[in-house]
């Protein structure tokens, strides 16, 4: 003997003959034709109409419940519809059929409602199917032509007009405007796209997050032309939406609870339900009475709502965490990131931006003018990450700032750079590009780059003009986000680094971490893991997905960062923030703790009505007609109880 898991129990196809709401029509059938027969047996009436019509309630109450009894039958299972079933009969053969009719009402009702509340979280999740548009303009040979999506080819153009939805994933080529990622990724404000520098074949890995574009998202007010990078089918969209319905179909620790619970719960209540038709033997009242309670006990002990109760969480907490840009797979990461105690970030692209910034310029001679007009003239020279970002700062904060003229420019390997700007020499590098470095100058250089910062020396001639420094910074969100964490209750929050301890220490003392562990290799961060998980137990570590992902492999949860069109980072981590946007793990961990409570109140409820039902029914307190209003209406409010999720907005 088998039951069915919750997922299969309440999830039928049905074949409708009124719609996808046949089920709900017939129940109620069932209610009016047993109100109807009621209100009569208050008049005179012969006694037949009374039992025609309790025989039609009967049949519209018990049509759905007898077919899908029947179909697990006959695939050598069982389940709850059996027994109420049974139990319905049983009230019939004694006579009692107003009690069997309002038996298969109220359960047929329940049954209804549960799969209409069931299927609003599993719509939640196909809405986002309905996000991109069917078709897309595509151009070609100069024309524009309006097709299907799924006939789109990698490198296909497409046009996108204003304020329209985006209909596949591609990088921007011409054009530039705001678009809003929110649809995918979460973000609150829009995000600025501009076109690629170049038509670059690169993979979409490669290309910077200000030229991608998500099918989904929706165009502000500008034209964008757009090369399609992915096929529909292969759309973050798409990848989103089945790991979404998969993730529905992993079962969590209390889900894996209740079903070894179930097979142990549902044979001990059959065999008292036989023990109790048989109490006539023992107690002296007639086996109608006997037969009567034993249908109640079962009528009683029935676990409806505990098999609902917590597919129907986990599955509107996955709905929920979905619209709001994370992607969660499956109720155990659901359950567990509730748990956690501590929370292991990487440094790099997740704490910090991921790029070199601008920190700070220091004169030694001369103007600051002169300085900046000299940095700016050699680095606008180089294509090296180091040089990109100095002419960016510089051109933000000195627009005033001119370059000089280049007539020559050679790059000291490891070094640094050594030009001709205007007539003069001009050495720009590190440390070890100047030899016979002043002890003053060098100190100041040691200050910096304690401080986490990377320096660059700058000699006009056998003048040294200034120091320039440059340094990974921090997030702009993240000390809100730490704080945010620290409201959470989580106390622990360590960051695990590459980088060497003294820069690590810096970034973990400006953004609030409790912890800082620098120089480490991956193999390291897996160490560092086993051994945080030792010390506070349940560990979420979140990075970027890809060199991160032993460690997330290791952690009790693996969350990561902006994996919206990472193939590696969706399938990598248990969580997936859509968004480059760390302050959505304050949400998720919010909705996960929040779900979490909420399967604890539906096994409380569904537990304890089983706990107080069947002892009044084994006691004759009460009848098969009390007890299935309690049954029944515990079933729809755990139910309810759960959707509340589908609204969850963190605090």
């Amino acid at each position: 003997m088998e039951t069915k898991s919750p997922a299969e129990h309440h999830h039928h196809s049905h074949n409708p003959v009124l719609g996808e709401n046949t089920e709900l029509y017939f129940s109620l059938l069932c209610g009016f034709f047993l109100a109807v027969g009621f209100v009569l047996s208050f008049y005179e009436i012969e006694s037949w109409i009374w039992q025609l019509l309790l025989a039609v309630s009967y049949f519209f109450g018990g049509f759905y419940t007898a077919k899908e009894a029947i179909a697990t039958i006959s695939k050598g299972g069982f389940e709850i519809d059996f027994l109420m079933l049974v139990a319905a009969i049983g009230a019939a053969l004694l006579g009692e059929y107003a009690e069997g009719a309002l038996l298969l009402f109220l359960f047929s009702l329940g049954h209804a409602l549960e799969h209409y509340a069931m299927n609003r979280a599993r719509n939640s999740i196909k809405a986002l199917a309905d996000l991109a548009p069917p078709t897309a303009i595509l151009l070609r040979d100069s024309a524009e032509k309006e097709v299907l999506i799924e006939t789109l080819n990698v490198g296909d153009r497409i046009l996108v007009k204003p304020n329209s939805k985006i209909p596949a994933d591609g990088v921007v080529v011409k054009g530039q405007g705001s678009v809003d990622q929110a649809p995918i990724t979460g973000e609150s404000v829009p995000v600025e796209k501009i076109a690629i520098a170049q038509d670059s074949a690169d993979s979409e890995e490669k290309i910077a997050s200000q030229n991608q574009v998500f099918a989904g998202t929706i165009n502000g007010n500008s034209v964008l032309e757009v090369r399609v990078v992915k096929a529909a089918s292969d759309s973050t969209i798409s990848r989103l939406i089945k790991m979404v319905q998969e993730a529905e179909k992993q079962k969590s620790p209390t889900q894996h609870f209740t079903d070894k619970f179930e097979k142990i719960f549902v044979p001990l209540i059959l065999v008292m339900v036989i023990l109790l038709c048989f109490a006539f033997l023992v107690i002296d009242e007639p086996f109608s009475s006997s037969f009567y309670r034993a249908m109640a006990v079962l009528v009683a002990s029935s676990p409806c709502a505990l098999a609902i109760s917590t597919p129907s969480a986990v599955l509107s907490g996955i709905a929920r965490a979905a619209r709001g840009g994370v992607l969660i797979k499956g109720g155990r990461p659901l359950e567990d990131l509730g748990a956690v105690n501590a929370v292991a970030f990487d440094k790099t692209g997740t704490l910090t931006e991921g790029k070199p910034r601008l920190t700070n310029i220091s004169t030694l001679s001369g103007s600051e003018a002169d300085f900046l007009r000299l940095l700016i003239s050699v680095e606008n020279k180089s294509d090296h990450p180091l040089a990109l970002a100095i002419v960016k700062g510089i051109k933000e904060k000195y627009p005033e700032i001119r370059p000089g003229h280049v007539s020559e420019v050679k790059s000291v390997t490891g070094k640094g750079i050594r030009s001709v700007v205007d007539g003069d020499e001009v050495l720009i590098g590190n440390m070890a590009l100047f030899p016979e470095l002043d002890k003053d100058v060098e100190k100041r250089i040691k200050q910096l780059e304690q401080a986490g910062n990377t320096t660059m020396l700058l000699k006009k001639g056998s003048e040294y003009i200034g120091i320039v420094s440059l340094m990974d910074v921090p997030r702009n969100e993240a000390k809100a986000t730490l704080s945010r964490l620290s409201k959470l209750g989580i106390k622990n929050m360590v960051m695990l680094s590459g980088d060497n301890q003294s820069v690590a220490d810096s970034v973990a003392t400006e953004i609030g971490l409790t912890e800082a562990r620098g120089n480490l290799m991956p193999e390291d961060k897996v160490k560092a893991l086993a051994d945080l998980k030792q010390r506070y137990g349940k560990v979420a570590m979140i990075g970027d997905g890809v060199n991160d992902a032993p460690a997330m492999a290791n952690s009790t949860v693996g969350i990561a960062m902006g994996a919206a069109g990472s193939d590696v980072a969706l399938e990598t981590a248990d969580i997936a923030l859509m968004g480059d946007k760390l302050n959505l793990l304050p949400f998720a961990i919010g909705l996960s703790r929040q779900t979490r409570r909420i399967i604890k109140q539906n096994l409380w409820i569904s537990l304890g009505m089983v706990a107080i039902l069947v002892p009044l029914t084994i006691s004759g307190l009460a009848t098969i007609g009390p007890a299935v209003i309690a049954h029944e209406g515990s079933t729809l409010l755990v139910v309810l109880n759960a959707l509340r999720l589908l609204v969850y907005e963190e605090k």
